[in-house]
């Protein structure tokens, strides 16, 4: 059966398109070339990911969304969006193979007149090298004359209840000006408001800014955590006094460690590194040690040792109120608490099963009782149901890395 588009890569990106599209009306198919999560969805259930609920998963069954692994699918479509993961390889360069991949098994079935756009996170040049000459070279059609391309840097904010996908601005910057008007014509069923980038590398330049300005402030923040910690400093006063400047501050907060599917990139493909970017990963990645250091001299304070001390972890997702995992610090800072020979056990409501170093973590059922056990709770990430102020009665000794906690509560990082 034709659909009038197709999402490849049903990850965290491109299920919520796939949701908006079929809200808006648009007949859709999600093609991905792994059969187990389109298993899960098929059968109505939510992925791992969290990225959405399984009632959210089921009005999209509901209003004709059709996961599937048969390329023959791909060859009925008016539009097709790529949304493969680029996960960050050894070289700290975006790894490209599944955007080439669901690249490939598209191009085998592309037809003339078909709109293709590509929104994973890719380095500059991509879209009009790499992408342009895999679909041609499989096709036989040529893009911008045949074919429309395009890319649009995915915007969207997991778990942001403000801004939807309709609410958010879509970038895009087309192959010609043909390719940019076909591809503003499609977003434009769903957002409302498209800006019009002067090309596709400007548009995939977008994507390189908005998620390095993120890391590069989170890292002066943790930077200023650490520095005010030493002068005996409340930074997170701080903060709340700043942000009441009109102009020329964004608060930005600091945190035991940057998670997310945003990876920073400090090198773009075979140019420059960008120093800036490159010191502010470093700033970053040396967050999860300094918080097992803040911990150990907590216990050290209170007339305790790491070793043999028993510390609950709350809160082990990358984002409050989500069961994304992705990139989040508690991997690391359990591997180092454990290392210090520390029992580590964790809570977290969206989180039944842990395992560290392919070994399962206790997790807390109650977690009052589990507080007033453990000799030090740490909070690594601020869910919505946790009671903070009740919690800081209960717990023997309480480290928050969010600065959730009411002023003098617990000790802050």
């Amino acid at each position: 059966m034709p659909a009038d588009l197709a999402v490849i890569g049903l990850g965290h990106h491109g299920l919520p398109l796939a949701q908006a599209a079929t809200a808006a009306g648009i007949d859709t198919i999600g093609y991905d070339t792994d059969p187990r999560p389109v298993a899960e969805l098929a059968a109505g259930r939510s992925p791992v990911d969290g990225s959405l609920t399984a009632p959210e998963i089921r009005r999209m069954l509901a209003r004709g969304f059709r996961p599937t692994t048969n390329t023959a699918e791909l060859g009925r479509v008016r539009t097709a969006v790529l949304c493969a993961p680029t996960p960050l390889g050894p070289d700290r360069a975006l790894d490209l193979t599944a955007v080439t991949d669901a690249a490939r098994a598209l191009a085998t079935r592309l037809r003339p007149h078909t709109t293709v756009l590509l929104e994973s996170p890719v380095p500059p040049g991509t879209t009009e090298g790499l992408l342009r000459e895999v679909l041609e070279a499989g096709s036989g059609l040529r893009a911008g004359r045949d074919f429309h391309l395009a890319y649009s840097p995915g915007r969207l904010d997991p778990g942001n209840r403000t801004h939807g996908f309709a609410g958010t601005p879509k970038v895009i910057g087309g192959l010609t000006p043909a390719c940019t008007e076909s591809a503003a014509a499609f977003y434009g069923r769903l957002t409302d408001k498209v800006v019009r980038a002067r090309g596709p590398r400007e548009a995939e330049t977008v994507k390189l800014l908005e998620t390095n300005f993120r890391h590069v402030n989170i890292a002066l923040v943790n930077e200023m955590a650490v520095l005010c910690h030493e002068l005996g400093v409340d930074l997170w006063d701080v903060i709340r006094c700043a942000e009441t400047k009109p102009f020329g501050f964004q608060a930005f907060r600091p945190g035991p460690g940057v998670g997310g599917h945003g990876v920073s990139v400090d090198t773009i493909g075979a140019h420059r590194p960008l120093r800036l970017v490159e010191l502010a990963g470093q700033v970053n990645e040396r967050m999860p040690q300094y918080v097992v250091q803040r911990a150990a001299t907590l216990l050290n304070e209170h007339g305790k040792s790491a070793r043999g001390a028993r510390i609950l972890l709350l809160g082990i997702t990358y984002k409050p109120d989500l069961p994304d995992r992705q990139g989040s610090p508690a991997d690391e800072i359990a591997r180092r608490l454990m290392d210090l020979g520390a029992a580590v056990s964790y809570h977290d409501p969206h989180v039944p099963d842990w395992r560290v170093r392919e070994l399962p973590v206790p997790r807390a059922d109650s977690l009052y009782e589990a507080a007033a056990h453990a000799d030090l709770t740490v909070l690594l990430q601020h869910h919505r149901t946790y009671d903070l102020q009740g919690l800081s009665v209960k717990a023997q000794l309480l480290l928050d890395t969010r600065g959730a906690t009411p002023g003098g509560a617990a000790h802050r990082l």
